[in-house]
């Protein structure tokens, strides 16, 4: 049985995401480094990721992995997609493709991450199962 509180982390990402993005341009204060916007846009969406993980089902990730990391990406990807049409609204901000094929590389990272440690813990059937589908 899926429980309630498990969605609490995925919903408090979600809400910080777009809290950030409402902000206006001129109000992120980001360090000067090359391409920073990039990495923080990977890692909130890795953190978006494995809340995400985290809100399904155990026995559904053993009988589906696939499938599973499909919803996981896909979820990722449309609220990065989300997200940027937000932006379109806010003053100093604008969208940017670049930006969620970010968000998309800190969604795959922690989602090869979790595939990587399911097929550690249960071995070669689910292994068997990630190479036939």
């Amino acid at each position: 049985m899926n429980r309630w509180y498990r969605y609490i982390p995925l919903i408090l990402v979600m809400g910080i995401i777009f809290y950030l993005s409402h902000q206006p341009g001129d109000t992120l204060e980001l360090p000067d480094l090359p391409d920073i916007d990039k990495v923080c846009h990977a890692l909130a969406y890795g953190a978006l990721a494995g809340s995400a993980i985290f809100a399904l089902r155990m026995d559904l990730w053993r009988r589906y992995p696939l499938r599973m990391a499909l919803l996981v990406l896909a979820f990722c990807l449309g609220y990065g997609i989300s997200d940027e049409f937000h932006q379109s609204f806010v003053a100093g901000r604008d969208t940017s493709g670049w930006d969620v094929a970010a968000d998309m590389t800190g969604a795959l990272l922690t989602q090869g991450a979790w595939l990587w440690y399911l097929r550690r813990r249960f071995g070669a059937r689910l292994a068997a199962m990630l190479t036939s589908r």
